[in-house]
């Protein structure tokens, strides 16, 4: 079986992060963890270091600062790349991605080439979310695939698989977005690419414990985003 990264970012995540690696590093032995941790107060990182010694299938990347969401997974992205791994996942530390989905991920990788877990298809399927935070993540894709013509559901989830291939042929250093609106971009480029994209069903399960990430700033930078793609799209700037 081809070699697997699942990469989670994390600030802040002590109360996670050492029952969450193990729950993914049994699903395969193919499937490795790297963290990129953006100097968490709470010692996340020295979490990750203890768990590191032994077959080598924990790394982990520390960074100076708080940096965002969406360089920390190209930070991770490279880092795959450049260990040959053959696909790459996107996950949450704070059990809101199920790591018993990761097999039916790679499942699907003979059939296309990015892989995202919806939250969206087979009706809406998330638990815990406060009903105006369901309705603005739902009606953000809404709005999302009526402006940029992305053929997904749920382009804001970031439960997701690449092969490798995808992750080399988009420009990464390009890639400026965070938070909810790097997911949508990076959607976006590998659609563009003619990469092949599908969803699978997931079950969304808020946080157990932890503070959201969520902000306004978050919010507003989606918001525009989708309109930059899609001008950059239609002048061939991306």
């Amino acid at each position: 079986m081809a070699k697997a990264l699942v990469v989670i970012p994390t600030y802040n995540e002590a109360d996670n992060i050492q029952r969450v690696i193990p729950l993914v590093l049994k699903q395969s032995e193919e499937i490795d963890v790297l963290v990129v941790d953006d100097n968490s107060p709470d010692g996340t990182a020295q979490l990750v270091k203890e768990m590191m010694p032994g077959k080598g299938r924990v790394h982990l990347i520390e960074r100076e600062r708080k940096m965002g969401l969406g360089t920390a997974y190209v930070a991770g992205f490279k880092f795959a790349i450049e260990h040959s791994y053959s696909f790459v996942f996107e996950m949450d530390a704070d059990f809101s991605h199920d790591p018993a989905e990761l097999p039916n991920f790679l499942g699907r990788t003979g059939e296309c080439d990015l892989v995202i877990g919806s939250r969206y298809i087979n009706g809406v399927r998330v638990l815990n979310w406060p009903i105006q935070r369901l309705l603005l993540s739902y009606f953000a894709n809404v709005y999302t695939r009526i402006v940029t013509g992305l053929p997904l559901k749920d382009a804001t989830g970031g439960f997701k698989c690449y092969k490798r291939a995808v992750l080399e042929a988009v420009d990464l250093d390009a890639v400026k977005s965070n938070g909810y609106a790097f997911q949508i971009e990076m959607s976006f480029r590998a659609w563009k690419k003619g990469y092949r994209l599908e969803e699978i069903p997931i079950i969304f399960l808020d946080r157990r414990s932890g503070s959201s990430k969520m902000s306004k700033n978050i919010v507003y930078e989606a918001f525009f985003l989708v309109w930059s793609l899609r001008l950059r799209s239609m002048f061939g700037k991306l």
